[in-house]
């Protein structure tokens, strides 16, 4: 799922989180995959969108820069090629007729250089498939764990920026500038419901911002976790359910030259 230094729980994310990659099944059916092509799957975790993708008959390479993702994949699918390699900088020997990513962007913070990458590892004609968290994901969430951080005395840690959430006028220009030729592209609200019905914010906060939490010591992690989820409840839990306020961009464009 993502390209970064994080130390990832992939069963934590496949057990409870699988969302990220269930809501990429419809991706799949943008993308159109076609018997024969050769397709890199970027960001592709522990494999899931990978294996749906070849299904189609295409020959598709996994690539993620996680280690515990990428074992896990070779695991689960064996019979499918996957790559150590980040976004930000990958070379193959041929280049590929279509890049899909899902769910991977958002975490690269370099993003100039990912999307020089894609571009220079795509066929001229090829197309990039994508969704990202888009301008204003999961807000409410990071603002709540932002401001009980201050609460609790740790203003350095509300400090930090983990992630890119771009409007969609401002990815697709980076796209442009590079030669890509935008075809589609639309920035959209999907409120995402979260497995755990007990524990769904600070499961969610350990799976994907447990960095803001490094450093403090367990009972203070504790007492911030707590009151996040009880500060969110008003608005996030709703008949047993906890849900997430993501918006998401979804993208693609073509490799013009």
């Amino acid at each position: 799922m993502a390209i970064t230094e994080n130390t990832w729980n992939t069963s934590l994310y496949d057990k409870k989180h699988d969302f990220v990659f269930k809501y990429g099944e419809y991706l799949v059916q943008l993308l159109t995959p076609q018997e024969g092509e050769r397709i890199l799957d970027i960001g592709c975790g522990t494999g899931y969108l990978t294996n749906l993708i070849a299904a189609s008959g295409a020959f598709v390479t996994g690539m993620d820069s996680s280690i515990d993702m990428i074992a896990k994949a070779r695991n689960e699918y064996p019979h499918l090629p996957f790559r150590l390699a980040s976004v930000t900088d990958f070379n193959f020997n041929e280049p590929f007729d279509a890049m899909f990513s899902n769910a991977v962007l958002h975490w690269v913070t370099e993003k100039e250089q990912a999307v020089q990458s894609m571009y220079n590892n795509l066929k001229p004609g090829g197309r990039l498939v994508l969704e990202m968290g888009g301008k204003g994901n999961v807000e409410k969430i990071i603002e709540t764990l932002k401001q009980a951080l201050r609460n609790h005395g740790y203003k350095q840690h509300a400090t930090r920026e983990l992630w890119y959430f771009p409007s969609l006028s401002e990815y697709t220009g980076l796209l442009e500038k590079q030669g890509f030729r935008v075809t589609y592209a639309t920035h959209y609200s999907r409120e995402t419901e979260l497995k755990d019905t007990q524990q769904g914010i600070k499961d969610w906060v350990h799976m994907f911002a447990g960095a803001f939490l490094e450093g403090i010591e367990a009972n203070a992690k504790d007492a911030i976790l707590e009151e996040v989820q009880e500060t969110l409840r008003q608005t996030q839990f709703r008949n047993q359910k906890w849900y997430a306020d993501y918006k998401r961009l979804r993208v693609v464009a073509i490799k013009e030259n």
